[in-house]
């Protein structure tokens, strides 16, 4: 869990004949998204009275690269994304989009929609229940991007418990000092608190469902 222009994805409600409208927002680059989800992650910090070193060490990174992080100068893992989401109390569509998610009874996200957010040059994401509150789990549909490089990839770890299902293309999952070959159809589930990260396999993207289920849910 590219550097061209991304559709950024966010809900808007209004009551026309007792229904709710959904709007898309203009497009912003993927330079934008980081600048803004920085910032939100500086102030939450700040609400919360959380040091930089505190948070950087609860994530598992340097102060450094926290800062860089919250100047919007640096990309960040999803795994960070929800381990300082975790720490701060908030969804982690909080930082993603800066709005709450506001329904608890039903979401219903139709085909090809959700909250989109293409924040890593190999990795795009849509949060496919972006308006539930209190979710004991995260669904996304995740795309990967081939890489030419044959270096493994970096890998990351989150609290918790993932599962994913192959939808499309074919993709290796490093788990660990391990990994596996997942074809269309095939699906994993594991312990998400080890490292991990996925690639594209045959020099075509690849696409998967993972729900990212929360320690303790």
């Amino acid at each position: 869990m590219a550097a061209a222009i991304f559709g950024l994805q966010q809900p808007f409600f209004c009551m026309r004949r007792h229904k709710k409208c959904f709007y898309l927002q203009k497009e912003k680059s993927m330079t934008d998204q980081l600048r803004e989800i920085g910032g939100r992650l500086a102030a939450l910090r700040d609400i919360n009275g959380i040091s930089g070193e505190d948070l950087a060490s609860r994530c598992s990174i340097s102060v450094e690269q926290l800062e860089a992080y919250e100047r919007g100068e640096s990309d960040f893992s999803f795994s960070f994304l929800y381990n300082a989401a975790h720490i701060l109390g908030v969804d982690v569509v909080d930082l993603m989009s800066g709005d709450s998610p506001k329904l608890s009874g039903c979401c219903l996200t139709r085909a090809g929609q959700g909250y989109a957010i293409d924040r890593r040059a190999a990795y795009s994401y849509r949060h496919l229940a972006f308006t539930f509150r209190n979710k004991l789990a995260e669904p996304f549909m995740v795309s990967v991007e081939p890489k030419d490089d044959i270096v493994a990839p970096e890998q990351h770890a989150h609290p918790g418990q993932e599962f994913n299902f192959m939808v499309e293309g074919r993709m290796r999952l490093f788990l660990g000092s391990i990994s596996y070959d997942l074809n269309p159809g095939d699906s994993v589930y594991f312990d998400s608190s080890q490292e991990h990260a996925m690639r594209a396999l045959d020099g075509r993207s690849a696409r998967f469902l993972a729900v990212v289920m929360q320690k303790g849910a």
